[in-house]
């Protein structure tokens, strides 16, 4: 699973959990990091993330056996970094918290990822990406005026204010920890990952240029040059003719004379131009469009399924993703020049590669062989 990358040489451990753990892991692998995944010996499969897996090595073991501390010790005075997705405590109460990792390996970077992060009144409470998203005050503005706030998926509060947020946070934690020789623990939590994605929003509310009702907005629908609409197969399209050119192409090329239209920031006429928008994409096939606007100055997509996304002629051109078992998946991004990334492979069982990583971390055959007749460790032991 040797990949290169940008962060080629790193050594990440990975607590195995759900969500924004193994994305972060899979961030990381994608990137070239080899990432160590401790599972929890006699798992069946890896976690239901499925392809969040990604490019890792496997090591099962028992975390509440005698001497698993000890053996993950072991692992984490050769890495770079650890992160971990447990409640606050648990950690601590496994004797693997931050200050005996730390005083194990000083330069080590240890990543924490809760909802609500290691200390406020939440701390110990269960809860779920929407929560997260609700609290940072970033599900409020999402979804139509009549109805209560949509669900944008997981995507916010998990992916981008959680995974890649501690991603983000690992990797400036090595930075600084091999200029300064200085490791350091990495608290990201997804109620502050989720109100830094909203900090545009925070600052137009600020100055007054963004409204808390819904729909009332340039970018939460209240615009009907910046939306999503119906077409004469039921399928949609979308437009962000924000910009007074992209306007300006918007009601040329759909061939609206009336002159009000042409005054876009009068909100005044923006229910009439919303019902000819409407009423005009309705009349031909979502293909049809894409035939006339594909490429235009108006800011134009069709809105694709996920199945459509990995065959649209853009996509297949830069090669956005891959065929893994039939399934189209998304492969790593950013892109790098100099270090060029690539696709993981798919992970095999827990502990598929038990033995030759305990032996990589200095363990005899002896020790291995011990630990895997306790029920320690489980898995392949052959290095």
């Amino acid at each position: 699973m040797t990949q290169g990358g940008p962060l080629a040489g790193v050594t990440v451990i990975e607590l195995a959990g759900l969500g924004p753990g193994p994305f972060c892991g899979m961030m990381l692998a994608d990137l070239g990091a080899e990432v160590i995944r401790i599972d929890r010996a006699g798992s069946a499969s890896w976690s239901a993330d499925g392809s969040l897996g990604r490019g890792r090595k496997s090591i099962a073991v028992d975390l509440k056996k005698p001497g698993a501390a000890a053996l993950i010790l072991r692992l984490v005075a050769k890495a770079d970094a650890l992160f971990e997705g447990f409640r606050p405590g648990v950690m601590e109460r496994l004797g693997l918290g931050p200050d005996v990792c730390l005083a194990a390996n000083p330069r080590l970077v240890y990543g924490r990822m809760t909802g609500w992060g290691q200390d406020g009144p939440l701390a110990p409470a269960p809860g779920h990406d929407i929560n997260y998203l609700a609290l940072s005050g970033m599900l409020w503005p999402i979804g139509p005026a009549d109805r209560p706030p949509a669900i944008p998926l997981n995507l916010i509060g998990d992916f981008g204010g959680g995974g890649m947020m501690l991603a983000l946070g690992i990797t400036a934690g090595i930075v600084s920890a091999r200029a300064t020789g200085k490791g350091q623990v990495v608290d990201t939590a997804m109620v502050d990952g989720a109100a830094v994605l909203g900090s545009m929003i925070f600052g137009m509310l600020g100055n007054k240029s963004w409204s808390l009702r819904r729909e009332a907005n340039m970018l939460d629908g209240g615009a009907p040059f910046y939306g999503v609409y119906e077409t004469q197969d039921g399928r949609y399209v979308s437009i962000g003719s924000l910009e007074p050119q992209f306007y300006a192409a918007l009601i040329r090329l759909l061939d609206f004379t009336d002159p009000r239209f042409a005054k876009q920031w009068d909100k005044a006429m923006w229910p009439d131009l919303r019902a000819a928008l409407t009423e005009t994409f309705k009349s031909r096939t979502r293909d049809a469009w894409c035939d006339l606007l594909d490429g235009s100055d108006v800011c134009f997509a069709p809105v694709l399924d996920p199945a459509e996304a990995a065959t649209h002629p853009h996509n297949v051109a830069r090669g956005t993703f891959a065929e893994v078992d039939g399934v189209p998946m998304p492969k790593p991004a950013p892109r790098f020049s100099a270090t060029p990334t690539r696709l993981g492979a798919a992970s095999g069982e827990p502990g598929a590669e038990t033995g030759a990583l305990l032996a990589a971390a200095g363990f005899s055959r002896q020790e291995i062989e011990a630990a895997k007749a306790s029920g320690l460790v489980a898995g392949t032991i052959d290095p």
